[in-house]
């Protein structure tokens, strides 16, 4: 189950009900969806097979395609980041950077653990810390960035509205402050 760290004030806000009621408040999407339906075999895989990544797309095949219809997204990936992953310093880099998107930025984890970090306007930033089943979307031209936590672990379904995927556009803000 997600939670919230507001980097401010260190708060946490935890239970389903007021991380979700906390995020509608700043205008991300959060669902959760059943980890149940997750092949056991895959549950803790973090090198997949394109076949592998094929059965993570069919078992929630309903889920992404009610995502998709209800928001719009057109296609749909997998994506599985280790420390087996080549180049996976440089593609923390990449990732660790604020950035913005003209369109949503989606997860949905399936497996390992991962952060949002995410810019309010009213608070500043805050972390949204996902685990297996968490639903994220962050909206367009909003400051964030997304990376692992310290289990370096994730397996995720991506939704895109364009087929190329996000393109990153980096922010310079000063007020961003690495934890």
């Amino acid at each position: 189950m997600a939670q919230i760290r507001i980097r401010n004030t260190d708060e946490r806000i935890v239970g389903e009900e007021q991380v979700k009621a906390f995020l509608d408040s700043q205008n991300v999407v959060y669902e959760h969806w059943d980890t149940n339906k997750l092949p056991e075999a895959l549950r803790e895989k973090f090198v997949l097979s394109d076949e592998e990544k094929a059965q993570i797309i069919s078992a929630y095949e309903p889920e992404i395609r009610d995502l998709a219809a209800r928001r719009g997204y057109e296609i749909w990936d997998v994506i599985s980041l280790s420390d087996a992953t080549p180049n996976i310093e440089d593609l923390l880099k990449k990732f660790e950077q604020v950035h913005t998107h003209t369109e949503d930025e989606i997860r949905a984890i399936v497996s390992g653990k991962g952060i949002f970090i995410i810019k309010s306007e009213e608070i500043g930033y805050f972390d949204v810390e996902l685990e297996p089943g968490d639903v994220i979307s962050v909206p367009e031209n909003t400051n964030h960035f997304f990376t692992l936590m310290d289990n370096r672990q994730i397996v995720a379904v991506r939704l895109f509205i364009e087929k190329d995927g996000w393109v990153a556009y980096n922010v310079d803000d000063p007020s961003f402050i690495k934890a």
